[in-house]
């Protein structure tokens, strides 16, 4: 979700090997590592090599995040010890859990330097199994120009949003601009979908569909009037083409000027302050909004960690590596290089990387909710996709909240039938 080929330079890679040299053979280390980022993991191994003497290679497999999972499931599967450590999407700890060495006895505590959710989501039944490389959460990106225009402040909540958008594209249509809309957002029916639904259900007080303790909880009363307030958007803030938008369709409208508002990851901010990018020097960005007064402004979790082959020959050599990456050290040299924002708490207030990436914003991140992938395990792909389908429906107006989330809940329980 949170990682797209179009922020940053995509390396046409299928299997390339970078192959570090330390000046000390003492041990060797192999880490599967994306090819987007593989220049940058590389540039920050090499300050660990130097200063342990040891080599590492670096793999670099498939750019699409499920042909990544697969092989790595493959692997895994297949205990192998020829790769030490995996770098991991944010909703793969529950899934991969089985095969990851617990990082605890390594951790000497430095996971409390972290933000709160990601460790909590990368602990999989008490087991500390990744530790985050770098962040992602949903956030909203808004047309500071138009709300200065119209006199409007931030708004805090959806319904606030829903009318100060509803206000200015009014107001310009009477002007003559047709093609604004009020707010876009990910309404296809894919994953990007689960994360922008949780972020209002979560908004609302609703839960996050399944609990920590795996009780199926979506079908509630907050749910429904979250979804009720989203599909009232649709043909009237939204245009109806957004129930086939994911992240570029939706940066493509907000960049083009085309809305007030766009819930979007952070990687949108690069490009739409970009030379020649029609909305240079007009955005704003806020945390997404909570669902009334008094309610919790949150931002679905993404990003992407490191975890530790239990089948690793060296599993206290990966994991004295893995927590240099993830250090402050090693993060904050790895966000300096790519416009990554970091988990170390310390660094969102350091001056160098809020200057290169306004988009680390400490609440957004503190408040991140996580999709149940954790408690879910090996289902999490079939919960989401019963979430997003039901979700859909509602949007397009195929099914009423009330029907939908009875329907869903019923769905779950089937999935969820030998336990998750």
């Amino acid at each position: 979700m949170s990682r797209f080929q179009s922020s940053r330079c995509v390396l046409a890679l299928l299997a390339a090997v970078f192959v570090l040299a330390g000046s000390v053979r003492a041990a060797q280390l192999t880490m599967y590592v994306n090819p987007i980022e593989a220049p940058y993991v590389t540039e920050c191994v090499k300050e660990w090599m130097r200063q342990t003497g040891n080599e590492v290679t670096i793999l670099t497999g498939p750019a699409a995040s499920s042909d990544v999972l697969a092989l790595y499931q493959q692997q895994l599967a297949a205990g192998t010890s020829d790769v030490d450590i995996y770098e991991v999407d944010v909703i793969w700890p529950g899934l991969l859990a089985n095969h990851l060495l617990d990082l605890t006895p390594y951790s000497e505590g430095r996971e409390k330097l972290h933000t709160p959710p990601v460790i909590a989501n990368n602990t999989v039944n008490g087991r500390l199994v990744a530790m985050p490389l770098y962040l992602d959460a949903g956030m909203m990106y808004y047309r500071k120009d138009l709300l200065d225009k119209y006199n409007k402040p931030i708004p805090a909540t959806w319904p606030e949003l829903t009318a100060t958008a509803k206000a200015i594209v009014d107001a310009e249509r009477a002007a003559g601009n047709q093609r604004l809309w009020g707010l876009v957002f990910q309404g296809r029916a894919y994953e990007g979908l689960t994360c922008t639904a949780l972020e209002w259900i979560d908004a609302y007080g609703g839960g996050t569909i399944v609990d920590a303790d795996g009780k199926i909880t979506v079908n509630n009363p907050a749910a429904v009037q979250a979804l009720k307030e989203a599909a009232s958007w649709i043909g009237t803030i939204t245009p109806e083409g957004a129930l086939n938008y994911a992240e570029e369709e939706s940066r493509g409208v907000f960049q083009s000027g085309d809305s007030v508002f766009m819930r979007n990851w952070p990687y949108a901010w690069a490009l739409a302050e970009e030379e020649g990018s029609p909305v240079k020097g007009k955005i704003g960005i806020m945390p997404v909004p909570a669902g009334g007064p008094g309610g919790k402004s949150t931002g679905a979790l993404g990003g992407w960690g490191l975890a530790v082959s239990k089948y690793s020959k060296n599993p206290e050599l990966a994991a004295d590596l893995l927590f240099y990456l993830t250090s402050a050290e090693g993060q904050k040299k790895f966000s300096l290089l790519g416009t990554y924002t970091p988990s170390v708490v310390s660094l969102f207030s350091d001056p160098e990387i809020q200057a290169k990436n306004p988009v680390a914003i400490l609440e957004v991140f503190n408040n991140a909710v996580p999709r149940p992938a954790g408690v879910t395990g090996s289902k999490y792909n079939r919960v989401s996709s019963e979430f997003y389908n039901a979700v859909h429906a509602v949007l397009s107006k195929k099914s009423t909240p009330e029907d939908a989330l009875r329907s869903l809940e019923a769905s779950l329980r089937r999935v969820s039938r030998g336990g998750w």
